[in-house]
């Protein structure tokens, strides 16, 4: 599969394009990243030094891939953190570029708005433009359990409320959701992420690690999209990709780091073995 991948990169640790590409690449998989900011390292440590690409600038590269009479090749487009609505439109123009070029591609959206505990994280206009614009236009969305809230309009507590959720997005023109990070009042230990599509719904259900990196959304989107396209089963999709992604979290953990160990668990992105079994919801 090749893959046009727009997001943020970083030169020390793994976020966005730097938490997606290698991963994407160890699995088989031609990824065309496309940086839309490189900074020394990813903003939860308060500092950082390094320029914020203009959208005409990623245009220009976006340009350049499709003079090179490639860009109808792409079988996906993946975004992720997106600076402001001017570089959303970026996005967007280039999804409709490789679509229009190659109809069957896909485009997967990870909805980076904000989390639990932090509330809305990203610049004003930024949620209003990925729930009005980039949502209805994108196949896949991976939103966390607070961006399907927000997207939703919502305020999930249940499994049942999640479920009825993920439908009212899928509703608005995704035909699949990925819903990661969801946690229930009174339920501390574990997490559950849930996939839902017209085949169904199914969740899988983790223990919950004493870690929240940077950069595990962008990761677990990436291989979503990989594993989904891959197999065309969003349940299998949902057990490798929780699997690979506790295995680089149990390993960012062991070697008592804030960046997540990608290196050190490549072994376990590539290993395709079933560690967590997905329930079928219906």
């Amino acid at each position: 599969m090749r893959i046009l991948s727009i997001q943020s990169s970083v030169a020390y640790g793994h976020v966005g394009n730097s938490a997606a590409v290698f991963p994407l690449q160890r699995l088989g998989h031609e990824v065309w990243p496309v940086i839309t900011v490189h900074f020394s390292n990813h903003t939860g440590y308060g500092a950082w030094r390094g320029p914020m690409l203009a959208p005409a600038d990623v245009a220009e590269v976006i340009a350049g891939i499709a003079d090179r009479g490639v860009l109808g090749t792409a079988d996906a487009v993946l975004s992720g953190y997106q600076g402001d609505p001017a570089m959303g439109a970026v996005i967007l123009d280039a999804v409709a570029q490789v679509k229009a070029l190659n109809p069957a591609a896909v485009y997967s959206c990870d909805p980076v708005i904000g989390d639990v505990g932090r509330g809305v994280f990203v610049r004003p206009g930024i949620p209003e433009f990925i729930r009005d614009q980039v949502v209805p236009r994108a196949d896949i969305v991976t939103p966390n359990h607070f961006e399907l809230d927000f997207l939703t309009g919502s305020t999930t507590t249940t499994p049942e409320e999640v479920l009825a959720a993920a439908d009212a997005l899928r509703a608005r023109g995704p035909r699949d959701v990925l819903v990661t990070s969801v946690r229930y009042p009174g339920e501390d230990d574990t997490l559950d992420v849930l996939a839902v599509s017209d085949k169904g719904a199914w969740v899988v259900t983790t223990p919950l690690l004493p870690i929240s990196p940077n950069g595990g959304g962008d990761l677990t989107a990436a291989l979503y999209l990989a594993h989904l396209r891959d197999t065309g089963s969003p349940a299998t999709a949902l057990e490798r990709t929780t699997g690979a992604v506790f295995a680089v979290l149990e390993a960012t953990l062991a070697a008592g780091t804030r960046e997540l160990q990608l290196i050190a668990a490549q072994d376990a992105i590539a290993d395709t073995a079933t560690r967590f079994e997905a329930r079928r919801l219906r």
